[in-house]
């Protein structure tokens, strides 16, 4: 398991997301320390995938992250929910940024990054970060939580079931499904390196 998420944490981290969930609002703060390794550990993973050594650095995602997490309404269950929900709040983040990178560059000179998760690897550039950020919202809810907890969480297949409250089979199903999918949404979009395989 991740730095920072021993049993006796795992059990006070989803006692305090139980009392985020009935309307303490100082709950989530006192998780984030309990988590905040295995945060910087999803931060590292997506920074490196998506801007390199540029722009944003893990802690500042991770604070980001939990700025728009603080401002809304956490209904996490257990630490692996929290750090699927992390994850969206991280793709969104990015999301952001390549966004203002586009808009800061009009469309040109920010090229090439690399994506790369457990077992494939990614080229993308700003473009294919969003349009492939629009048909992640096109995917079945639960499919797009594998694709958000896989490729920008970096998470495992069981640590995905957990945080899903599914099985690791499902999870794979999922996986194979929203990736074929999503492969052929953004080729017909003209995008055809996003999500393959090494």
């Amino acid at each position: 398991m991740p730095v920072g998420s021993s049993t006796a944490r795992t059990g006070e981290v989803t006692h305090l997301l139980r009392a985020a969930r009935g309307g303490d609002a100082s709950a989530i703060d006192r998780v984030v320390p309990l988590v905040y390794d295995d945060l910087r550990r999803v931060a590292r993973r997506q920074l490196g995938r998506v801007f390199g050594s540029q722009s944003v650095r893990p802690t500042e995602l991770v604070h980001e992250a939990y700025v728009k997490l603080s401002a809304g309404d956490v209904a996490a269950v257990d630490r692996g929910h929290f750090l699927s929900i992390a994850a969206r709040a991280m793709r969104q983040v990015l999301v952001d940024e390549a966004r203002h990178h586009r808009a800061a560059k009009r469309g040109g000179g920010w090229k090439q990054a690399t994506l790369s998760g457990n077992h494939w690897v990614v080229d993308v550039d700003v473009d294919e970060l969003l349009t492939l950020n629009d048909a992640l919202d096109e995917l079945d809810p639960r499919q797009r939580q594998v694709v958000e907890c896989r490729f920008f969480g970096g998470m495992e297949e069981s640590e995905i079931a957990e945080a899903l409250g599914v099985n690791e089979r499902t999870v794979r199903r999922d996986w194979v499904k929203a990736r074929a999918w999503l492969y052929r949404a953004l080729a017909e979009r003209g995008f055809q390196s996003v999500l393959s395989e090494p």
